[in-house]
């Protein structure tokens, strides 16, 4: 049974969307330029840069836009690159566009597909408001009766409590079960120096968990055992994970770190691979639902990726995408001695410290320019 080696995040710095949901994270924080992203590399080469040999195995790519995922005409030949050297592939996508998914399963073996996994995020009144919930539907059915694997989420926010019912008969009628639900977050981007991330609710807490607990979400319930939890615990981000602009190449540990590499620069050299230990920067581990099912934090076990996705009994999950959701990268990655972890601390620190004077020179200076 293949195992999980590495967790990549790949972000495609795509701002356009032919959708206009109120509480998406690009809008909230208005990013939302309608943008397409420009690709440094060819297909071919960002499949080179993540080979199993670069990567030391089978490896699980995520890939999400910041807008659609699927309207970058690139998109079907990278995903194509990327199955073909041996990873499963999860995209996130709105499930409206149906001509990327067309070309998708024509371009694509079918025993690729079987490596292949959707996540399609259901905005149930964005797809009514523009009369695409049955092509939504319709492509969620053709990729399942292709072989893939896929999930149905609902970002739960107040404008859906009212169609919960309605939410609810669609999903049961077309895919099988209830959807997937995931906490959705407000972003405050007039206080950058907040302390608490809240719901995307006018309601209470308890009012927001009570509605969301209707549809019996397994993914629900994790991504809120996790909300706002700060992790103190040694992190092996950077080690057996990091985000990847797949769009330039640039990877970083996690999302509050910077960049420290071009991966498909040169395909053949080694990709640097530091852990950040106990140094997370982040409030909480705001996509706990990938890395931390997939084990990047190993003394906090915790249900795996597949087991809080998965409609069992829908079968949204083929044997073989199932089968490797279940595992851990603990279970094919070696974990650092305690002598190990004390150095990566304790050079994270200095590099910290070094990123910071760096930073203070750079304003000392751009303020003497100023007052001569």
């Amino acid at each position: 049974m293949e195992k999980i080696k590495r967790f990549i995040e790949c972000l495609v710095p795509v701002t356009a969307c032919n959708l206009k949901c109120e509480y998406c994270y690009v809008i909230q924080e208005k990013r939302r330029k309608l943008e397409l992203p420009k690709f440094k590399y060819d297909a071919k080469t960002i499949g080179q840069g993540l080979s199993k040999e670069r990567l030391g195995g089978v490896s699980y790519i995520s890939i999400c836009g910041a807008g659609e995922t699927l309207i970058p005409k690139e998109m079907p030949d990278i995903i194509l690159e990327i199955l073909k050297q041996g990873h499963f592939v999860n995209i996130t996508t709105n499930g409206t566009i149906t001509n990327r998914f067309d070309e998708i399963l024509t371009k694509i073996p079918s025993d690729l597909l079987k490596r292949l996994h959707f996540a399609f995020s259901l905005h149930y009144i964005e797809l009514k408001r523009t009369n695409n919930l049955s092509v939504f539907a319709d492509n969620v059915k053709k990729i399942k009766k292709a072989g893939c694997s896929f999930l149905v989420q609902l970002n739960l926010y107040d404008g859906y409590i009212p169609l919960i019912p309605e939410i609810k008969a669609f999903c049961i009628s077309n895919f099988n079960a209830l959807p997937q639900v995931a906490v959705t977050r407000k972003e405050d981007v007039e206080n950058k120096n907040i302390k608490d991330v809240k719901f995307y609710t006018d309601k209470t807490d308890e009012e927001y968990i009570k509605y969301a607990r209707e549809f019996e979400s397994p993914l629900f319930e994790y991504t809120l055992s996790n909300f706002m939890k700060t992790r103190d615990e040694f992190c092996y981000a950077g080690a057996w994970s990091f985000i990847l602009n797949l769009a330039t190449g640039k990877i970083k540990a996690c999302y509050a770190e910077p960049e420290h590499q071009d991966i498909f620069e040169d395909v053949k050299k080694p990709i640097k691979f530091k852990a950040i230990g106990n140094n997370c920067r982040c409030k909480y581990c705001m996509n706990s639902s990938h890395f931390m099912s997939l084990g990047i934090i190993p003394e906090k076990y915790t249900k795996s990726y597949a087991e809080i996705r998965n409609r069992k009994e829908a079968n949204w999950y083929n044997k073989e995408a199932e089968q490797f959701l279940n595992s851990k990268l603990f279970e094919t990655n070696k974990q650092y001695s305690k002598m190990h972890r004390m150095y990566v601390n304790m050079f994270y620190h200095i590099g910290d410290n070094f990123r910071k004077g760096k930073v203070f020179i750079r304003k000392c200076i751009n303020k003497c320019k100023k007052s001569i």
